[in-house]
């Protein structure tokens, strides 16, 4: 008896401890397979768990380069690529693969620091010199957006982390610009087939791409910086927004971005969806063809008009309103003032500034309306005929059909829609498919375009838009939001932007 109670408590201890070890062992399997949760040692144990997007438009190539349709942007942009200079879901710039940066007083100098130990998915080390040859690359083959960069006189890289910028003229343009797909840094070394193939320092790499149908992108092991959230992000292309709504509700993807702005619908009765929404850049307007042929090359005509259109009403009980707008810059945009006053509804004061034109002077307004708006368009063709105004002949045309014609200006208006990021330029520019002119517009847009530092930037910005708006170059509707469809177990989604940028990092299905 003595014997046995003396060995007890060594039988006891091995006992605990086989069990303690069981139990970490079987802790750490679970979370393997289950999530990302950190090991009870501290070590980061990464989830395996996949995540399948829908979405409508598939990049032509993955050829980022060279590429101007949005589509390959939305797939690759901070996922599979890295610019110098980051944005965020409310277009705010931040650090990126420049850690910071200085711009010399008069504009004319920019100095970035490259954040230390970037490498690309290869291993291979990336810094200032990757960069210096880049911006070159894309000035020598003139890639699109290589305009946004100004006058570059010379680039530089005094040391491995530090990248020099000269300008011959300011340009308060040139951090936005490199935020997006000209501010990528590529691996001057790499020998890929840039179509089928990408290679960036971002958080994945495509594992594989099907032209048309589907991109797969997996975590990056050389990523600098935390590992994704899932091991692995498939973008999926499909060919209706129905279709994208039955891989929904069959639970072959877990996020949805259709075309559609009427969500509700697609997603019907089915309890595990909802419905995500935040701000986008996109602005819906009716634009005016302001050709010396047209009658919306009078002002009185084009202000008559927005007098004449009722656009809180118009837009009322519309799912993809951000925010109304009254001029061509947006408020997630550089410059943007408030302008929705300047024209309230008075059909009154509509019809007597008409009243100067006959209405064989007036004729037929011919007015072009996407399917997508056909509902606004009707609303919106309604208000125009109010009290025989205007004569309207409302055509609804698909999206070629629209380019095509606003191109060959074959209209008199145009429900259509601009990008933040070309709305303000389109109106500067007498070239432009609205053929809109106004010297003292342009020179305030030159004013705006030669400051040297941003408070100027965004002062001379004010003045243009408030000139453009004042003159009714347009009649600026709304700021459209970005939607998503969303599965009730994804988590980490960002819908802010996404129609450029669909950041999948943190994609996560719990």
């Amino acid at each position: 008896m003595a014997q046995h109670q003396g060995r007890s408590p060594w039988r006891w201890a091995i006992f605990l401890a086989v069990a303690v070890s069981l139990f970490a062992l079987l802790w750490v399997a679970w979370s393997l397979a289950d999530r990302h949760v950190p090991a009870p040692w501290g070590e980061d144990v990464r989830s395996d768990s996949t995540v399948a997007v829908g979405l409508r438009d598939a990049p032509k190539s993955l050829d980022i380069r060279t590429e101007r349709d949005r589509p390959v942007g939305q797939a690759l942009l901070d996922n599979v690529y890295e610019t110098l200079v980051g944005v965020d879901g409310r277009n705010r710039l931040h650090a990126s693969l420049a850690s910071s940066w200085k711009t010399s007083s008069d504009g004319l100098t920019y100095t970035f620091t490259m954040r230390r130990a970037i490498t690309f998915s290869n291993g291979d080390a990336l810094d200032a010199s990757d960069a210096v040859w880049s911006l070159q690359q894309a000035i020598q083959q003139h890639r699109p957006g290589v305009e946004t960069l100004g006058k570059l006189t010379n680039v530089a890289n005094p040391d491995a982390h530090t990248l020099v910028l000269t300008l011959g003229e300011p340009n308060p343009r040139l951090l936005r610009a490199l935020s997006g797909p000209i501010g990528i840094v590529f691996d001057r070394d790499a020998t890929i087939n840039y179509t089928s193939q990408a290679m960036g320092s971002g958080p994945f790499v495509v594992a594989a791409y099907t032209p048309g149908s589907s991109i797969t992108l997996r975590r990056n092991p050389k990523y600098a910086g935390p590992d994704p959230a899932s091991s692995q992000v498939t973008l999926r292309y499909f060919a209706t927004d129905d279709a994208v709504a039955a891989a929904l509700h069959k639970g072959e993807i877990q996020m949805g971005l259709p075309d559609t702005i009427d969500l509700e619908r697609l997603r019907g009765n089915d309890s595990s969806l909802s419905i995500a929404q935040d701000n986008g850049t996109r602005t819906v307007l009716i634009g005016f063809n302001a050709d010396p042929s047209s009658i919306f090359s009078d002002q009185r005509v084009r202000q008559a008009t927005r007098h004449l259109i009722d656009v809180p009403a118009a837009i009322n009980g519309r799912h993809d309103v951000a925010t109304r707008l009254g001029g061509p810059i947006g408020p997630l945009e550089p410059g943007y003032e408030d302008l929705t006053g300047l024209f309230p509804h008075d059909s009154a004061e509509a019809r007597s500034m008409l009243s100067y034109f006959s209405s064989q002077y007036l004729g037929t307004v011919v007015f072009l309306v996407p399917q997508e708006y056909r509902d606004l368009g009707e609303a919106l063709t309604q208000q125009l005929e109010q009290d025989g105004a205007f004569g309207v002949d409302m055509q609804v045309v698909d999206d070629a059909t629209m380019a095509t014609r606003l191109t060959d200006g074959n209209y008199t208006i145009a429900l259509t829609t601009l990008e933040g990021d070309e709305s303000a330029g389109t109106f500067a520019n007498a070239d432009s498919v609205f053929r809109y002119t106004n010297g003292t517009a342009q020179r305030q847009y030159r004013d705006a375009l030669a400051s040297t530092n941003d408070k100027d930037y965004q002062r001379h910005l004010r003045e243009f838009a408030r000139t453009v708006s004042q003159d009714a170059a347009a009649d600026w509707l709304y700021v459209s939001k970005d939607q998503a469809l969303v599965k009730s177990r994804l988590e980490g989604y960002q819908v802010a932007m996404s129609g450029a940028r669909l950041r999948v990092e943190n994609l996560q299905v719990k």
